[in-house]
């Protein structure tokens, strides 16, 4: 099989027009008439988005309407982990081919809203409102091969029609799709909490943190940690000594269950400096015990079987009184 396809490919590269370039590609561009997905180049060639994004977006383009799309089905689809999946979506987000919003469905269950433009710029142009296209792409006539340096790029996936005569199915009037609202831009991230710091960097507080920091390696070897990311990061440490933490409870917070592999080791030791913060001790005021309302206990009175409050049991104070009120 592989010298048939050697065989036919210089076969093929025999047939084409002029001569070869002597470096980089050469496109050998055969005409697609089913399976086929037509993908702009500001897409396919997009100067800003990274390669995992422009692979995703183009299959998301080719999937049909209804398709899942979300970071778990397309982790279960690719090799590609969740969190790369999930950052190559923002990419998609940040420059308006998807938006992603959250919607209340009639019987009160909120669902993920996917919507995928093939075209933001020409979207945005000529307004905020565009209609979905039928998934019912034409079927050129064939052609003969051709290569020129400016083809489009032309994707495979969409469903292949049945190979038996069928009838030309009836492309959907543009008038009976909803229209589809794309957003102007994504949504503002919300902003990132500052490094804690302590009320006073005495210069104890400065050398133990310094001291911390620099020996994560040895509980991490991850954790390598420059001299400039030591003195950024000194006040963070600082502010958990001063809530009374133990340096190694600060270890242990810095070093345990570290992602694999840590790309940014100063980061991860910011934000888990960040997020993790400790409160202070409760002082000794705060400790203090409740103070609890003394209840009387009832007694019955051993004289007249009367009901009083006493400590202990006795005579109530008219038994206790009779003697008096009887001599006066």
């Amino acid at each position: 099989m592989a010298t048939q396809h050697d065989i036919a490919l210089t076969r093929a590269l025999a047939e084409l027009p002029g001569p070869l370039p002597p470096s980089g590609v050469i496109h050998l561009a055969i005409p697609h008439t089913s399976r086929f997905t037509i993908v702009g180049n500001h897409l396919a060639q997009h100067a800003e988005l990274s390669l995992v994004a422009i692979g995703i977006g183009v299959h998301i383009q080719s999937m049909p309407t209804g398709s899942e799309v979300g970071i778990k089905a397309l982790a279960s689809r690719f090799a590609e982990g969740e969190r790369t999946i999930a950052a190559a979506l923002r990419e998609l987000e940040a420059h308006g081919y998807l938006s992603r919003t959250r919607v209340r469905l009639a019987n009160g269950r909120l669902v993920t809203r996917t919507v995928f433009c093939n075209q933001p710029g020409a979207a945005l142009r000529g307004g905020t409102v565009v209609t979905p296209v039928p998934l019912v792409a034409p079927v050129p006539a064939p052609a003969p091969l051709v290569t020129p340096a400016h083809v489009p790029v032309v994707v495979a996936p969409a469903p292949a029609p049945s190979p038996s005569p069928s009838p030309e199915p009836t492309p959907v009037p543009e008038e009976s799709h909803p229209p589809v609202r794309v957003p102007s831009r994504t949504a503002p991230k919300a902003a990132r909490r500052p490094l804690p710091r302590p009320r006073e960097l005495t210069p104890e507080l400065r050398q133990t943190a310094s001291a911390i920091l620099a020996g994560l390696r040895s509980h991490a070897k991850e954790l390598v940690l420059s001299e400039d990311d030591v003195e950024a990061l000194v006040p963070g440490v600082a502010a958990w000594l001063e809530r009374d933490a133990h340096p190694d409870s600060i270890r242990h917070a810095l070093t345990t269950e570290l992602p694999q592999p840590p790309k940014h080791p100063a980061k991860i030791v910011k934000h888990r400096l960040t997020v993790l913060l400790p409160p202070p001790l409760p002082g000794a005021h705060e400790l203090a015990p409740v103070r609890r309302t003394l209840v009387i206990p009832l007694q019955n009175c051993d004289g007249c079987d009367r009901a009083f409050r006493a400590t202990a049991p006795g005579h109530c104070r008219g038994c206790r009184n009779e003697p008096t009120a009887t001599a006066a």
